[in-house]
């Protein structure tokens, strides 16, 4: 399928599915990533009301000016298009201070994983943010992870942007999102921009957390494939693959259903 006939095929299956829900408003959170951009043009298509929200928790400035781009982008397409900026960091500040005692060592400094906690934390409360909105203006809060983060190595935060009610791009591989990206005509700084999860304040890559690019992600998933495995894979194949079963392994929990203890057991 050609990345215009994905565009259409998306497009239609959102208008479709806004029927049959009887609703007739999207809320996107944009944060000047590739995905976000995507999936609100997706929306801004449907000729629904779209609404965009920009929520910056400390945000790192680039990443701020690409959201502020895309909303503009967009506005200027779309007048059913509506732009939001919520800026969250008070907020966060205030939640951060109160956790803050609890989440240190002795020394009085955070752990490794208290900070992916706090950062975890920030998607939380954008997730938040969105529901409160959508309720409002009784929408739907359209999710923006593609099928290698949602569905290969569960780079998301449960109960974050993980929490949504519909996925567009959920069976878009990333190259296939940039391909969309393209063909919508997405601001060319935004397409070229490194991806990020955007949860960070040093503006960190999916790259450098991952340790591997989307390319190399995607042709692991399909050697993971018993039907599409490589004759020979070479070394840095074989290691990457490696690499996206460890990270697989230690996000399923994040794409399973959650674990019910049963009673109807013999």
């Amino acid at each position: 399928m050609t990345p215009k006939k994905q565009i259409n095929h998306i497009v239609k299956w959102l208008r479709d599915y806004a029927r049959s829900a009887k609703i007739s408003t999207f809320v996107v959170g944009i944060s000047g990533g590739i995905d976000s951009s995507v999936v609100s043009a997706l929306c801004a298509r449907t000729g629904l009301k779209t609404i965009v929200v920009q929520m910056p928790i400390r945000q790192n400035k680039k990443l701020d000016n690409r959201s502020s781009m895309q909303a503009g982008w967009l506005l200027e397409r779309h007048p059913h298009v509506t732009h939001m900026c919520m800026d969250l960091t008070k907020i966060f500040n205030a939640f951060d201070k109160k956790l803050s005692p609890f989440c240190a060592d002795d020394t009085g400094d955070y752990t490794s994983t208290s900070e992916l906690a706090f950062a975890n934390s920030r998607a939380r409360l954008r997730m938040m943010t969105l529901y409160q909105i959508a309720q409002a203006h009784s929408g739907l809060v359209v999710g923006t992870g593609n099928r290698v983060e949602d569905f290969g190595v569960g780079f998301f935060t449960k109960y974050g942007d993980g929490g949504v009610d519909i996925s567009p791009i959920g069976d878009c591989m990333k190259t296939q999102v940039w391909a969309m990206a393209a063909e919508l005509g997405i601001p060319q700084e935004i397409i070229d921009a490194p991806p990020t999860d955007g949860l960070w304040a040093d503006g960190r890559t999916d790259e450098s957390q991952l340790g591997m690019t989307y390319p190399e992600l995607e042709l692991a998933m399909d050697m993971d494939d018993d039907s599409v495995w490589l004759e020979k894979p070479n070394k840095e194949q074989a290691h990457n693959l490696r690499r996206y079963r460890e990270i697989r392994a230690r996000n399923m929990h994040k794409m399973l259903p959650i674990p019910v203890c049963r009673l109807d057991v013999n």
